[in-house]
């Protein structure tokens, strides 16, 4: 029996995440969209800036998370900005959510990308950091530029 190939491809990724959150665990979810909501991710047409998870009746939501219209859509197209429910074993629900309460976490969408043709999305537990962490960050980027700039000089 031949083993199926999966296929990965990435369309978008938060680095604004990674800069202000911690980024402590990741995990894969399935997104439930409509028609043109596919289509749409697909050509890259959607913004997640602002958008977080949670939890809500033992189900797991992807709030602020604007998908625009797609434009060979007709009358059939998509509301851009309703929630999305992601799709998750309960299990995983039930271990994010005491994560969340006992640790003060947010869960924060990391990137976007397809497998097969299928739209997935990679949720981090997330705690954020402090300005001063956030200085810290760009200072090491900027010195560790200065030494990479060097280094090719010499």
């Amino acid at each position: 029996m031949c083993a199926k190939k999966t296929e990965e491809k990435t369309i978008a990724v938060n680095k604004k995440a990674r800069f202000n959150y911690y980024v402590t665990d990741s995990l894969e979810c399935g997104i439930e969209l409509k028609g043109t909501e596919v289509k749409s991710m697909k050509a890259g047409m959607f913004s997640f800036s602002d958008s977080y998870a949670k939890i809500e009746k033992e189900e797991l939501w992807l709030v602020g998370f604007h998908i625009s219209l797609y434009t060979f859509g007709n009358i059939h197209n998509h509301e851009p900005d309703r929630n999305r429910k992601l799709l998750v074993h309960r299990q995983e629900i039930k271990r994010l959510k005491r994560k969340i309460v006992e640790k003060g976490l947010t869960l924060i969408p990391l990137r976007f990308y397809l497998i097969n043709g299928l739209v997935k999305v990679e949720i981090g537990i997330c705690k954020g950091k402090k300005i001063h962490d956030k200085r810290e960050v760009i200072k090491n980027r900027d010195l560790k530029r200065e030494s990479e700039r060097e280094f090719k000089l010499h």
